[in-house]
């Protein structure tokens, strides 16, 4: 037993002399009494110990939840859960920021891996056709006809309506009516003109009013032959063009003498058409035997 208490004596003063080693040893340094004493430093360790253990009381959190005492680095990831975000797209295309490599992001579903491309027109079911839109309109059709007999112009100007005769001027008789609105050329021989008409319709009506009236005067006419000569329409391309440029490029099918006449002759060869194209796009067709 004696032996026990010189050994435990002998403890004590080594650690009461290391605390004044250190508080009081080379360094000058004078502590408070407290910290001097061993005993008093074991039971402020306890103590704290003790109160730390006392702070962290877990026991009101659920069963999964005791056993963590940290919560784990990726919680915050399901905050989007609430929010009426689509879970399957991954965080860093919500936000727009670039992702961590470091951290495994969830599969992304296919809708938000594609990537954004601009819409293009959808083609039309219809074909698209190539013409212009630009569609001549008729102006004059000129028309023949054989009457089969021989006529007295000098008797048919004196008894017919709208009619006028002179023969130093024009060896035909000139006569015209209001519907269709036409003027027709009577020869001698019994050949006849019609012009004015803007349809084929229009100017087969005429021939045969006219016809009529000089069936009327007392000569066996009769409606042969019907044909029509030419047709002429005109058309607007809506802008100005060119006719230098035009000649210059189409020299054997064109002629351009502006000194002479303003527009420029374009002689098409298929169809057998005449153009006379001017500068403010304005273009007159001629020389149609038929639509």
């Amino acid at each position: 037993m004696d032996e026990e208490a010189s050994l435990e004596s002998y403890f004590d003063q080594s650690i009461a002399g290391s605390s004044e080693y250190i508080f009081g040893g080379d360094l000058g340094l004078q502590g408070p009494p407290q910290l001097q004493d061993p005993s008093f430093l074991a039971s402020s360790i306890s103590s704290q110990q003790k109160d730390l253990s006392e702070d962290l009381d877990l026991s009101f959190l659920p069963d999964e939840l005791g056993a963590q005492e940290e919560p784990p680095d990726n919680a915050g990831v399901s905050s989007h859960e609430d929010s009426g975000i689509y879970p399957d797209c991954p965080p860093s295309e919500l936000s727009g920021t670039d992702p961590d490599p470091s951290k495994t992001q969830p599969a992304a579903s296919p809708f938000c891996s594609l990537p954004m491309t601009p819409m293009t027109p959808m083609t039309p079911v219809a074909p698209v056709t190539e013409s212009s839109g630009i569609i001549p309109q008729l102006q004059n059709i000129v028309s023949t006809v054989n009457l089969a007999c021989p006529l007295d112009l000098k008797a048919i100007a004196l008894q017919a309506r709208n009619a006028e005769y002179n023969p130093k001027r024009f060896a035909a008789v000139i006569m015209r009516i209001r519907e269709p609105r036409t003027t027709a050329l009577i020869f001698s021989s019994g050949k006849m003109v019609c012009t004015g008409a803007k349809s084929e319709e229009q100017s087969r009506l005429a021939a045969r009013k006219y016809a009529r009236v000089v069936q009327k005067l007392g000569f066996p006419a009769k409606f042969l032959d019907f044909k029509i000569q030419n047709m002429v329409g005109s058309c607007d391309v809506c802008f100005p063009i060119r006719l230098e440029g035009l000649v210059l490029t189409h020299q054997q099918f064109s002629s351009y003498e502006p000194e002479l006449f303003p527009g420029l002759i374009y002689r098409m060869v298929k169809p057998r058409i005449v153009l006379l194209i001017f500068v403010s796009g304005k273009v007159v067709l001629t020389g149609m035997k038929r639509c």
